[in-house]
């Protein structure tokens, strides 16, 4: 007589051993021709469109590190859905002073980045590089260095308001508050 032999999992499926009775899983590949990597980032086909391109990390990055989310659009068009979107995200543009970020690590404002190309620095400049860059340029374009100069007026109220965006972001960013 041949005796049964008993279950472990007394009556509870899933103390069972892990893969014991699991089918092979699909995996969706990258979209990209001659990847074989598994395809986890979706990528919109084009703006507007509800379909989709399946990329790997690297090609996901890849794609959209040329992507132009006003391509198609006129620049008349492209400025008032800029000017719309930034108008319905306030909020989020004016909670970005509590991220823990410094600069160069993309937490500058689209502001900042046109005071940095002003003083002609990098988006990774440290605050001290932009305060000497500041007085180097301003000294020479000074109105007391060069009174009457209607050229040097303009450069220097220019600097002047790159200096006052990038030293307000910076007093944003330290503060403890």
């Amino acid at each position: 007589m041949s005796r049964a032999r008993r279950s472990n999992d007394w009556g509870f499926p899933r103390w069972r051993g892990y893969e014991s009775t699991r089918e092979a899983a699909q995996v969706r590949l990258c979209d990209r021709h001659g990847c074989t990597e598994p395809g986890k980032c979706p990528a919109p086909k084009s703006p507007n469109s509800p379909d989709r391109w399946y990329f790997c990390e690297k090609h996901a990055a890849e794609y959209n590190s040329k992507w132009d989310y006003f391509e198609g659009l006129s620049k008349e068009e492209a400025a008032s859905r800029a000017g719309r979107e930034q108008r319905e995200n306030a909020g989020y543009a004016e909670s970005a002073h509590y991220g823990w970020g410094g600069s160069g690590d993309g937490s500058r404002s689209q502001d900042e980045m046109r005071a940095l190309e002003v003083l002609e620095l990098e988006g990774d400049a440290d605050f001290e590089a932009i305060k000497r860059e500041w007085r180097a340029r301003a000294k020479k374009v000074h109105p007391d260095v060069k009174p009457g100069d209607k050229e040097a007026a303009e450069e220097f109220q220019k600097l002047q308001l790159a200096y006052e965006v990038l030293k307000s972001a910076e007093e944003r960013r330290t503060w403890k508050g």
